[in-house]
């Protein structure tokens, strides 16, 4: 049986084991579990009040956990890559911003608002598979110029990194300088006793302990030191805070009971979108090239960036399996779009269980089959503080910037694009954004440079393409 399975796989032939390849399933899968309860609070904006909303809640959280489950099995066994996916961070708070907040203010139907939202998805997806299909999505990733395609992996490490300081509240917003460092000093003094001081600024205390843990683990070659980190935080944070996890189950039948009336196939009665003249079928077209250059892109980065991670790239500097990843995640998609759920994308957390050693798609059927134990019990992520994953994502980040290392910074050409896309990822907190400004600065830069050629036909489009979306949609 293990001998089927390793062929089948090449777990051998890629240099692990079926032992590293369950522990890289479960570190992707706790580090993006948190997206189970985050996805459908971000799909309603954390309106449970608003009429409604509870049900549309419960049919996002079914169909999230089933879409993950889909995408993630089609890396497993289509392109048998390590690589997990689920609903796109971002993705569902644009899918908000986008089709439910207007019904709201109106104080209209915001059901059917998040119905017109999933029938946007469909199509977008469908055109997504199209692309994927003719291969005309691979040829648009392998034309990306050379300094982006080393500045995107930085960049998403990056990313990845600031979710990591922002889950765990090492980094806290703050309304003079954006951002600043937990203040330790604050949260002990405000706090009734020392429980309470200690409950309060455990979490960060964990995350930077979890972080050095792995550091020296890894200096150590630990197998398995991220998953190990998680456990141990894991335990060492409930026993220190007096804290227990808890499971709802009282829940279970009645989110089943909404999936199947609110979310499943909820996309075919949102076609009253386009009703409304001219006006309302452009809104939508705009809606539905958005959503797919944003899809596409987030795939791309991400998919350079956990394949570089995981020495998965040929000898042009693309991923291996390319064509496969990218129909897996548009099929993922429109999947989505049918169940009743925002924009299915390959999830950059995916890293976390790259640098556990995940090489194969074996990794993925172990994240799966943790979504499937989602999908019955009260959400796994509760069991999991954030904090304890979070210094997977520091320290993927850490491993991922020595893809800028590459960059030849000392051509001004190639430097400010690579920059650009390198810093614009967390400060906007899109993969998207940080490709599409890098982008749009390679080709100025190129045409005012002299250095324009044929062959950034391809990245200009993409340029122009994103241009059009700045100034047409609100992000």
């Amino acid at each position: 049986m293990l001998e089927k399975i390793n062929n089948f796989f090449k777990i051998s032939e890629r240099g692990s084991t079926v032992k590293t390849e369950i522990t890289a399933g479960l570190t992707t899968f706790f580090a993006m579990a948190y997206i189970v309860v985050t996805n459908p609070n971000q799909v309603i904006g954390f309106n449970f009040d608003y009429a409604g909303m509870t049900s549309v809640w419960n049919a996002v959280y079914v169909a999230s956990i089933i879409v993950a489950v889909i995408g993630t099995l089609l890396y497993a066994f289509y392109a048998k890559l390590p690589f997990a996916q689920a609903c796109g961070m971002g993705l569902n708070s644009f899918f908000f911003v986008s089709f439910i907040l207007p019904e709201i203010v109106a104080g209209s139907d915001a059901v059917q608002g998040y119905r017109e939202g999933l029938c946007i998805i469909l199509l977008s997806g469908v055109v997504f598979l199209v692309l994927s299909i003719t291969g005309a999505r691979h040829y648009i990733a392998k034309a990306l110029p050379d300094c982006l395609k080393k500045a995107i992996p930085a960049g998403i490490g990056l990313f990845i990194a600031f979710i990591g300081f922002i889950n765990s509240g090492i980094i806290k917003p703050n309304q003079y300088t954006y951002v600043q460092l937990f203040d330790f000093h604050g949260a002990v003094v405000g706090a009734e006793n020392g429980l309470a001081a200690w409950r309060a600024i455990a979490p960060v205390v964990f995350a930077l302990l979890g972080l050095f843990a792995v550091a020296v683990l890894e200096h150590f070659k630990v197998k398995g030191s991220v998953i190990l980190t998680i456990v141990c935080s894991t335990v060492l944070y409930y026993l220190t805070t007096w804290t227990l996890p808890s499971f709802e189950l009282s829940q279970v039948g009645q989110s089943f009971k909404d999936f199947a009336e609110y979310g499943l196939f909820g996309a075919f009665k949102g076609f009253t979108i386009f009703a409304g003249g001219v006006g309302a079928v452009l809104n939508a077209i705009v809606l539905i090239i958005t959503f797919t250059l944003v899809d596409m892109f987030d795939t791309i980065g991400t998919l350079y960036g956990t394949a570089s991670q995981a020495n998965m790239l040929d000898e042009n500097g693309d991923p291996i399996n390319i064509n496969e990843s990218m129909t897996s995640d548009s099929i993922a998609t429109v999947s989505g779009a049918l169940l009743g759920t925002s924009t299915c994308t390959t999830f950059v957390e995916s890293a976390s269980g790259v640098a556990a050693g995940g090489r194969t798609g074996l990794a993925s059927v172990v994240t799966a089959f943790c979504f499937i134990i989602c999908l019955f019990l009260s959400p796994v992520a509760a069991l999991v503080p954030t904090c304890a994953t979070a210094p997977a994502l520091i320290y993927v980040g850490v491993l991922m910037l020595k893809n800028f290392a590459s960059v030849d910074m000392r051509d001004i050409t190639s430097a400010v694009p690579a920059f650009l896309a390198l810093i614009m990822m967390p400060l906007t907190y899109s993969i998207s954004n940080g490709i599409a400004v890098g982008a749009i600065a390679y080709v100025l830069i190129s045409l005012v440079s002299g250095k324009y050629t044929k062959k950034d036909i391809v990245v200009t489009i993409i340029a122009i393409l994103f241009t059009l979306r700045f100034f047409l949609i609100s992000m």
